[in-house]
């Protein structure tokens, strides 16, 4: 890791630029996920809302707190028929999209996930009683999703955050969002009951240890319990001896044909912050990061490494867009640098004592949102380019801004998720 110069007017200049992205997210219905009429960001999203709400949560603006109350009501509202939350709400029209080409499943769980944080802060016994009915619809649906019973959640092409990336099967993210979902729902009958739900309790272990059985490989030791599919396992060794040389970190997903190999940012970061990854993996995955970040701006990526156009996989990336398409090399989830994952890794890192390291990636998650877009500073994009190191995606991205709160609060010790394992 480069040293960094620490620019103590950029923190605070940076904070304080990102409080106000916030607060213009903010209406009466919830976080908008940008304030720009941009394709269709000036909408309720569940995942950029509960983001945006957690960052809310740590300012400590009473507004910013009850900006996440209103996104987790509008998204409740607006629940469809078999219990599925919005991937967006637009407030203005009231179109309702519970997603593209397919439904979003990290929707639902980012749902779930912010209805506990919004509680666990505020106490706020009227809207726990309002949400739970959704909350239980929701845990229904899920429950369905796993298809075989089986524990693991099948996610379709386009299923979550990655929607226009090559991203299907039993996805590591998704799964490691469905544990702390389930976290929520074990902690919120509790407090609700009084008592705990055994049944739930002993679903939250199994799917531990199949998150740990069957996502990360030892080298030359491929025989544990718990896995998955047996032919599936033995694939998932083959594929992890591709990036084993030198790294090791967790794979990012598997499906009937088999495990992919690149490396997901947003997963690796969300296994060390859920309590999923041990002291020797976190090392790992730090080791790999450290060798990858630009160190110009060190920023992470959504995916590593990136698809090229000679690669196998080139020609299927092309085919999956929305409206156009966005996955060139070093742009978006291929090889793009976002503020927003790093803002979870500045909190991974400081939960560690890693407060040196976590001050260097916050000053970059800074210098990211102060470029310039649109002739105008402080941007916020949605990425910067991987390689050219300039803004790209959308101008004036509020999870963005929520990165640069959410690791400011974590270097003075608060925590973004409070309901634990």
């Amino acid at each position: 890791m480069e040293a960094v110069t620490e620019d103590r007017d950029l923190f605070t200049q940076g904070y304080e630029q990102a409080v106000k992205l916030l607060n213009a997210c903010c209406t009466e219905d919830g976080f908008l996920a940008s304030p720009t009429a941009n394709d269709n960001y000036r909408r309720i999203w569940a995942r950029d809302g509960v983001i945006i709400g957690l960052a809310g949560l740590l300012s400590n603006y009473h507004d910013l707190a009850n900006g996440l109350k209103l996104t987790l009501e509008t998204l409740a509202r607006h629940q469809g028929i078999h219990g599925e939350i919005p991937s967006n709400v637009d407030p203005i029209s009231g179109r309702v999209s519970y997603g593209g080409t397919t439904g979003r499943v990290d929707a639902d769980l980012w749902f779930i996930i912010g209805c506990g944080e919004y509680w666990q802060a505020t106490r706020d016994d009227d809207f726990l009683e309002r949400v739970l009915p959704a909350i239980e619809k929701v845990r229904f649906l899920l429950g369905a999703w796993e298809f075989n019973g089986r524990g693991l959640l099948y996610v379709p092409q386009a299923g979550d955050w990655a929607d226009e990336y090559l991203h299907t099967g039993y996805v590591l993210y998704d799964q490691l969002l469905y544990l702390q979902a389930q976290q929520t729902i074990s902690y919120l009958h509790a407090q609700v009951h009084g008592s705990s739900d055994h049944v739930l309790i002993e679903r939250l272990s199994r799917l531990r240890h199949l998150i740990r059985a069957n996502y990360w490989f030892e080298k030359d030791q491929c025989e544990i319990g718990d896995r998955y599919h047996e032919v599936l396992y033995a694939k998932g060794c083959e594929a992890a001896k591709s990036r084993m040389e030198n790294f090791n970190y967790w794979l990012p997903s598997f499906s009937p044909t088999g495990y992919s190999y690149r490396f997901d940012a947003f997963a690796n970061i969300l296994a060390s912050l859920f309590n999923i990854a041990d002291d020797d993996q976190r090392h790992c995955v730090d080791e790999y990061i450290e060798a990858h970040v630009r160190p110009e701006l060190p920023v992470l990526p959504a995916f590593q490494p990136v698809i090229k156009p000679l690669d196998q996989d080139w020609q299927e990336l092309q085919m999956t867009f929305s409206y156009t398409f966005k996955n060139k090399p070093h742009e978006f989830h291929n090889g793009g640098l976002w503020p927003m994952l790093s803002g979870f890794y500045v909190a991974d890192l400081a939960s560690r004592d890693q407060q040196d390291r976590a001050r260097y990636y916050l000053e970059a998650i800074h210098r990211a949102n102060q470029l310039e877009m649109n002739e105008q500073p402080w941007s916020f994009p949605e990425y910067v380019h991987g390689k050219l190191l300039t803004a790209g995606g959308t101008f004036r991205q509020g999870w963005s801004a929520a990165a640069a709160i959410i690791g400011h609060h974590a270097l003075q010790g608060d925590k973004v998720f409070h309901v634990e394992a």
